[in-house]
């Protein structure tokens, strides 16, 4: 049990690594509250807002601000949405002073500055602004224009999410989880990612199922870890995948293995292959892996050789050694052509994967 649970311990710090504020900050299109930015804007006249922006009206200034911050109804332009923001912000408004915030933080229309991206945040942090205390949070967690302090970013973390901050929440369980700033608590854990998870929040929803599987802070049970993890896989989270002495697997991998077991879920080889191969269109080496023996076997799909032998391909060039003595062992099965053929496709898949993780 010792180790299962410092096995299960290390998983959840790479996870949060990688699927929680991913890099050091949310991207442009993570902002808090950004589709209700575009909807207060859609359908406004430019032109009219403008004159009335000159003329000091501050609701304009804000929505010309947002406009050419989102490209919405205007040329995309970051330096006139820093104007306009600048202005709002200079005058209390929390909104624009996020936004600006948002701007120093990316360098984009003004330089790159995180401390000035850290100034805006707490005037809009502390009129109460959950995105900016989301995003404070975060300044702090991660050393940005002020000093790591995980004891600062669960405090601006917990307002946020008790105001609905899904990014906050994630965020605020894994720390209970890990004991960062605040007493490990594997309860609290499962409390805020089950907030987020429950409003769609994929990174949140993977985790919630890894706890229950782990029985970490709830029972184990396995009904419940497929059905977070069937919602996280649907909305399209491949998972993390790094190679510490051990292979950490996908949602949509995971989900594939419960099918394949029959754990938590009827056994069910078609559904299984469904879910690796989502997976394996991501880049997921074990669901490539997975998905080339079922294609060689029949398992839940047709038998096929050549398909079997692409995915092989594909996992083989991420250096996984059981891949490569697979399709060795395949190869003395199939025809020269056949081989041909498969590495033509493999060919083909494996630039349409480097492209979507480009994008």
């Amino acid at each position: 049990m010792a180790n299962r649970n410092a096995w299960r311990r290390k998983l959840i710090l790479v996870l949060v690594a990688l699927v929680v504020l991913m890099g050091h900050q949310p991207s442009l299109a993570e902002v808090p509250g950004i589709e209700e930015l575009r909807e207060s804007v859609s359908g406004l006249d430019p032109k009219h807002l403008r004159k009335a922006a000159e003329q000091g009206n501050i609701e304009a200034q804000r929505n010309l601000g947002v406009m050419y911050f989102l490209g919405e109804g205007v040329t995309k332009d970051d330096r006139e949405a820093a104007k306009w923001f600048g202005k709002v912000a200079e005058q209390g408004d929390a909104g624009a002073q996020t936004l600006l915030g948002v701007l120093y933080s990316h360098g984009r229309g003004v330089p790159k500055d995180y401390q000035k991206a850290v100034k805006w945040y707490r005037l809009a942090a502390e009129q109460g602004h959950a995105g900016a205390q989301s995003l404070l949070g975060n300044m702090y967690d991660k050393g940005m224009g002020v000093l790591e302090d995980y004891r600062e970013a669960v405090k601006w973390y917990q307002l946020a999410a008790e105001k609905g901050d899904v990014t906050a929440q994630t965020r605020l369980g894994s720390m209970y989880a890990n004991g960062e700033g605040v007493s490990e608590d594997d309860q609290e854990a499962v409390k805020w990612h089950r907030l987020a998870a429950e409003q769609g929040h994929a990174a949140a929803q993977f985790i919630l199922g890894i706890m229950y599987e782990e029985g970490e802070g709830v029972p184990e049970d396995d009904r419940e870890a497929v059905k977070w993890y069937r919602k996280a896989a649907e909305n399209g989270h491949p998972g993390a995948q790094l190679v510490l002495g051990n292979l950490y697997s996908g949602a949509q991998f995971d989900l594939g293995n419960k099918y394949i077991k029959g754990e938590g879920t009827p056994q069910d080889f078609r559904k299984a292959a469904k879910w690796f191969r989502k997976a394996a269109k991501q880049g997921h080496v074990g669901a490539q892996t997975s998905l080339a023996l079922m294609y060689q076997f029949g398992a839940g799909v047709p038998k096929d050789y050549v398909k079997a032998y692409v995915w092989l391909i594909l996992a083989s060039t991420q250096g996984a050694e059981r891949a490569v003595e697979f399709k060795d062992s395949l190869r003395q099965k199939m025809s020269a052509k056949q081989v041909s053929e498969a590495q033509k496709l493999a060919a083909e898949l494996y630039s349409r994967i480097e492209a979507s993780k480009s994008e």
